[in-house]
C-alpha cells in the first residue's frame, strides 16, 4: 500500500505529526543580541580578509544560533527589511490578481503535474509564469512558502492521488517497526541541528523521525540516506504541518532531483558530481584547470552540497532562497548554485596552493553568504544559462560509466569475501 505511488558547523560528520511549527509567524525586528564575543578572523562580503574583528553568536532568521561577525549581523537585517519589501509585493499582486493566483497552471514544453502545454497556452497563463519565475527568484515570502512550494514543486498534486488518511495510515503502519534504516535514522537524529532548540526538542526530533521513518517505508529502495535527515528538519521548519514537509520530501527524492541520488550505492550522486566537474570546466575554466593540477576533486565539498541540499552549507534563508527556485526550475539550479560559489572566490582559489586550503576557502565562503542575492546574482547572472536538456544529456553520458564502476566494485567486493 506504502510503495512508490550557518548553523552548526562543528558538526562534520556526514558520511508536527500535523503540528504547526513556523517561526515565521512574527520576525523579531530588532538586531540579533550578541550572547558571546571573541577575537575571529574570517573572510568579509566582498572576499576581503580583515585580521581582527569580532565574532558573535546570534538567533538567524529561522531559529538557528550561528557564529559569525558584525558584517553578517548587519546583512541579516538588510536581508529581513528585504523581506518585508517582497512580501509587500506579493500581497500587492494578490490584491490586483487575486488570491492564490500563483497556483493556477503553469506553462510547460511538454505538460505535466500542474501545467499545460503550449499548444493550449493563453495571455494570462503566460504573464503569469514569467511574473512567478521572476519573484521567486528575488524570494518566497516566508508565509507564502508552504503554500508555493507545495503548488510549484507538484507536491499537492502528489498528495492529492492517495486518500487524505495515506500519512497518518503510513505513520501507524510504521510505530514499533525496526529496520536497518530507522536505526540510522535514531542514530543521526541527536546530531541533526543541535543549535536549533526544536529541533533539538524532543518533540522536534520525534517530528522529524517520524518523516524520515515514514519515507524509508514508502519507498524501501531510497530507506534512508544520511543528509535527508538535515533536508527534512529544514522542511519541517518551513512547512505548517509535518504530513505537508513528508510529502516536499517525496515530491523531491521523486521528481525534483535526479533518481538514485539517495540508493545504497548513490549512483546518482556520482553522476551528478561528474556532470558538475564538466560544467566547472566549461564555466570556470581556469579554476577548473588550476585545481585539476592541484589533484582537487570537486567531489570533496561538491558531494555534501548536492546531498544535503546545502542545507548544511549555506546559512538558513539563502538555503530557503535557493530552495525557492530549486522547487519551481528543478535541479539544474544546483549546479548554479555550486559554480557560483567557485566563481565567487576565483581570485582566491588560483593563488592557493595547498587542497585543505581551497577546502577551507570554500566552505568559509559558503557560510557567511547571508546575503542571498549576492550568491543568486552570480548564480543566474554570473555563470550564464543551463539548459535543463543540456545537464540530462551530461546525465546520460555518465551514467553508463558511473553503473560500469559501480558493477565492478560490487562483482570485486563479492570475489573479496568469497576468498575470505
Amino acid at each position: 500500500m506504502f510503495g512508490i505511488q550557518p548553523r552548526d558547523v562543528s558538526d562534520d560528520d556526514f558520511n508536527p505529526r500535523r503540528r504547526r511549527w513556523s517561526l515565521w509567524t512574527t520576525p523579531p525586528a530588532s538586531m540579533p543580541t550578541t550572547s558571546h564575543a571573541r577575537r575571529y578572523t574570517t573572510p568579509r562580503r566582498g572576499g576581503h580578509s580583515n585580521a581582527y574583528h569580532l565574532s558573535v553568536k546570534f538567533e538567524d532568521l529561522c531559529g538557528f544560533m550561528v557564529e559569525g561577525n558584525v558584517d553578517d549581523v548587519n546583512v541579516l537585517n538588510e536581508v529581513r527589511e528585504r523581506i518585508r519589501e517582497q512580501g509587500r509585493v506579493w500581497w500587492a499582486l494578490e490584491a490586483s490578481k487575486g488570491a492564490n493566483w500563483y497556483l493556477q497552471p503553469r506553462i510547460s514544453s511538454n505538460g505535466g503535474q500542474g501545467v499545460i502545454s503550449v499548444t493550449s497556452l493563453k495571455l494570462s497563463v503566460l504573464t503569469n509564469t514569467v511574473t512567478l519565475r521572476r519573484l521567486i527568484r528575488k524570494g518566497v515570502p516566508p508565509a507564502l512558502r508552504p503554500k508555493v512550494w507545495m503548488s510549484v514543486s507538484g507536491a499537492a498534486k502528489k498528495r492529492s492521488t492517495v486518500p487524505e488518511t495515506y500519512y497518518d495510515e503510513l505513520i501507524r503502519a510504521t510505530e514499533g517497526k525496526t529496520t536497518p534504516a530507522t536505526r540510522q535514522i535514531d542514530h543521526d537524529l541527536p546530531r541533526t541541528f543541535p543549535c536549533h532548540p526544536w529541533l533539538n526538542s524532543e518533540e522536534g526530533q520525534a517530528s522529524l523521525r517520524r518523516v524520515l521513518v515514514g519515507y524509508s517505508f514508502r519507498d524501501s529502495e531510497v530507506g534512508y540516506c544520511q543528509g535527508l535527515n538535515y533536508v527534512a528538519a529544514l522542511l519541517l521548519l518551513v512547512m505548517k504541518t509535518e504530513e505537508d514537509a513528508f510529502w516536499m520530501l517525496a515530491v523531491l527524492l521523486e521528481n525534483v532531483l535526479v533518481s538514485d541520488c539517495y540508493t545504497d550505492t548513490l549512483s546518482g550522486c556520482h553522476v551528478e558530481q561528474r556532470v558538475f566537474k564538466d560544467l566547472l570546466a566549461k564555466k570556470c575554466p581556469r579554476i577548473a584547470a588550476h585545481l585539476e593540477a592541484m589533484g582537487f576533486d570537486v567531489s570533496l565539498v561538491a558531494t555534501e552540497w548536492f546531498l544535503c541540499l546545502f542545507s548544511k552549507t549555506l546559512p538558513s534563508e539563502t538555503t530557503l532562497r535557493v530552495w525557492d527556485v530549486l522547487f519551481n526550475e528543478g535541479a539544474k539550479v544546483l549546479f548554479h548554485v555550486a559554480l557560483a560559489i567557485f566563481k565567487m572566490r576565483e581570485d582566491d582559489l588560483l593563488r592557493i596552493q595547498h587542497i585543505g586550503d581551497v577546502i577551507d576557502v570554500l566552505q568559509t565562503t559558503a557560510h557567511h553568504l547571508y546575503e542571498p542575492d549576492e550568491l543568486l546574482t552570480f548564480a543566474f547572472d554570473k555563470i550564464g544559462s543551463m539548459t535543463t536538456n543540456t545537464i540530462t544529456k551530461e546525465r546520460k553520458r555518465h551514467e553508463t560509466v558511473v553503473m560500469a564502476e559501480l558493477d565492478q566494485r560490487t562483482r570485486r567486493l563479492g570475489s573479496l569475501k568469497m576468498d575470505a
